[in-house]
């Protein structure tokens, strides 16, 4: 910075920091941005994109052998259009801009920017608080998961009329891939986004995290790729599945390119995300906090975030080299061309097993957190539950071709993938272990998280074993393409990965919203999710095992049953959830204000008030002993003893 552009100072955390010079009111052109004008910026230039195109490219031209390129052209242009204009709307481009022309933020400009003094209205801009991004991310989740969830209600209504056509073929098929995607969106941020967001930089005694402008720039491009995802049921629908295999997925129709829009965003938002949470981990923890006592929920959202940073552009690669072939006439996935389905398939799966752990790690350590909490007694081997995610961060990278056993894809690594999958059970059995360790002998504090706990271990051990059997090449042969698959990840994925997010949202609910949660009504709520879930799958293993088949709309009547059985779990579900998310909201909106620490838990982030101030620590802290030492004898106490003996030895053992 040049002396010449230092007109002032400003006192932060008591010390006077020269200031570049301030342009305006703080803040600037930050000030007139907000949701509302990101919405004018997305439609607006995707109507602008989507007229040029149309202007531009001659009706019925194409370049490729499946379909016209005029459409796609026109609808990939309103995408792009749609994505830059909502995030110049919302000001994602301002800090990058304000740089070019050398004019720096100043601390005022910073404090806007976080959202100070701005109330309500700063839940609706570009803010840089984590706290705001936490509660930011925590919102768009509900709506996403709402989205895939209603999917998944007329999902189960056309299969539970066995006895005619509730929507047509071209229809079902577009609900079943967008449901696919639209919950594993919301499953990989159901933790790492609110959760992660609001507490881990309270948790290590820091500020904010490390890049803040990052942070909201991730919670952002969350919302354009959900809206790009939401289009594609305009514009023919998703009709091939979440995995949308190549080339099968080029003679789809357009709205193929919304979801690779979709995934291209995603990817981009889980990549400056897992870069933020990574970097604040490893360098903003607070004095004192070695390895040793960080809480353990900081190694699972680095493991997590450590998945999600290497395997994610795999994903976004083959999804750029999909949307090629269908507008450019490339051929990477096309055999006729010299392409290869294999290619596709390796790429997909590349991703398309670690993000099963970037939804699980994160939900299991939440658990880790609340546990010693509710037992008051340490977390059982600290060290197991560190190697536990260290294993599944190495082993995860080296599963993916299991769930190619039966494309011919290198049958020879076959049994090499078999075993490598059968090995990741083994730290997966660690963290269960932690969990049990603890259990075993607490004395148990009755409320919602803790309960919560037993449900996730239930649905966790149904999930782990069944994968067991699906990780077996010989069985995987039978089981493959049946609605026992269906049932095994969605135990993993929605048993484990959702209620341990609720879990985690019953326990932070005071923290982040300083108000006490109706435990009563969202205990109801999560019971009854809980009984209509096992209901819905267990089912579902039944019909599989019978051998019915997964995404098909038609079926034999042998496999009525299970289906009316599944259907009428998965309105329980529905209706469990809406209870609980009734309860959140009434809560939030008025339930009691909430105490600074009201389960007297030790760590960092209880220790700050509720509402948690804008800076978090008024004075950093200073940590000096492991997080989780309930239990655990005052050392001092054997020194007053001597002391008291000494002293006045008839009245030892009544102090």
């Amino acid at each position: 910075m040049s002396t010449e552009t230092i007109t002032q100072t400003a006192t932060v955390f008591g010390d006077e920091v020269p200031q570049p010079k301030q342009y305006g009111k703080p803040g600037g052109i930050m000030r007139r941005l907000n949701m509302g004008t990101a919405l004018i910026g997305g439609i607006g230039l995707a109507a602008i994109a989507g007229f040029v195109a149309n202007a531009l490219v001659p009706a019925g031209a194409s370049t490729i052998t499946f379909a016209p390129v005029a459409p796609d052209i026109v609808y990939l242009a309103i995408l792009v259009g749609w994505t830059i204009g909502f995030s110049a709307g919302i000001g994602a481009f301002v800090g990058p801009i304000r740089w070019l022309f050398g004019r720096d933020l100043t601390h005022a400009d910073a404090e806007y920017m976080a959202g100070k003094d701005l109330g309500v209205k700063r839940y609706f801009k570009f803010t840089t608080d984590h706290k705001v991004v936490g509660v930011q991310y925590l919102v768009v989740f509900a709506f996403i998961l709402g989205f895939g969830g209603l999917l998944a209600m007329l999902i189960r209504t056309e299969l539970g009329v066995t006895w005619s056509e509730v929507f047509s073929p071209a229809f079902y098929n577009s609900m079943i891939g967008t449901h696919g995607i639209a919950m594993i969106i919301a499953m990989i941020i159901s933790v790492m986004g609110p959760i992660a967001n609001f507490i881990m930089p309270i948790m290590i005694g820091a500020r904010d995290m490390a890049f803040p402008r990052l942070n909201a720039l991730s919670l952002w491009l969350v919302v354009v790729a959900a809206l790009c995802l939401v289009s594609t049921l305009f514009t023919g629908g998703i009709q091939d599945g979440w995995s949308v295999y190549q080339p099968l997925a080029s003679q789809g129709p357009p709205a193929m390119l919304g979801y690779q829009m979709t995934i291209i965003v995603f990817a981009i938002s889980t990549g400056v995300a897992s870069v933020n949470l990574m970097v604040t981990a490893l360098t903003m923890r607070a004095k004192g906090m070695t390895w040793s006592r960080t809480p353990i929920f900081v190694y699972g959202i680095f493991g997590a975030a450590l998945m999600g940073l290497y395997a994610f552009p795999f994903f976004q690669y083959s999804q750029i080299m999909a949307l090629t072939d269908r507008i450019w006439n490339t051929s990477f996935f096309n055999p006729l061309q010299g392409g290869s389905v294999w290619l596709y398939e390796n790429l997909f799966w590349l991703l398309g097993h670690p993000e099963v752990y970037v939804i699980i790690i994160p939900g299991t350590v939440v658990l880790f957190e609340l546990m010693p909490v509710f037992m008051r007694k340490p977390l059982f081997s600290f060290n197991f539950a560190v190697a536990g995610i260290v294993g599944v961060v190495a082993l995860s990278g080296l599963v993916w071709a299991h769930h190619m056993y039966m494309t011919g894809w290198a049958p020879a690594a076959n049994y090499p993938f078999m075993l490598s999958t059968e090995m990741i059970s083994i730290p997966v059995g660690f963290l269960v272990l932690v969990v049990i360790g603890t259990m075993w002998r607490g004395l148990v504090w009755t409320r919602l998280p803790i309960m919560a706990v037993y449900a996730v271990i239930f649905n966790k051990m149904i999930g782990g074993v069944t994968g067991i059997y699906l990780s077996d090449v010989p069985v995987d042969q039978y089981m493959h393409g049946t609605m026992f698959v269906v049932a095994h990840f969605h135990y993993m994925l929605m048993g484990a990965g959702l209620f341990g997010a609720m879990a985690g949202l019953a326990f932070y609910f005071p923290k982040m919203t300083g108000r006490v949660l109706d435990e009563r009504t969202a205990s109801i709520g999560f019971w009854t999710a809980f009984t209509g879930f096992q209901i819905t799958f267990m089912a579902m293993f039944v019909a599989g095992l019978q051998g019915m088949p997964r995404r098909v709309l038609q079926f034999d009547s042998l496999f009525n049953a299970p289906n009316w059985i599944s259907t009428i779990g998965a309105y329980i579900i529905g209706l469990g959830m809406l209870i609980f998310a009734g309860a959140v909201v009434s809560s939030w909106i008025s339930g009691d204000k909430a105490p600074s620490n009201p389960f007297g838990s030790k760590s960092l982030e209880w220790q700050t008030p509720t509402p948690v101030p804008l800076e978090n620590f008024a004075v950093l802290p200073v940590v000096t002993e492991k997080p989780y030492n309930y239990g655990v004898p005052d050392p001092y106490e054997k020194e007053l003893q001597e002391v008291d003996q000494d002293l006045h030895p008839e009245e030892v053992g009544t102090r």
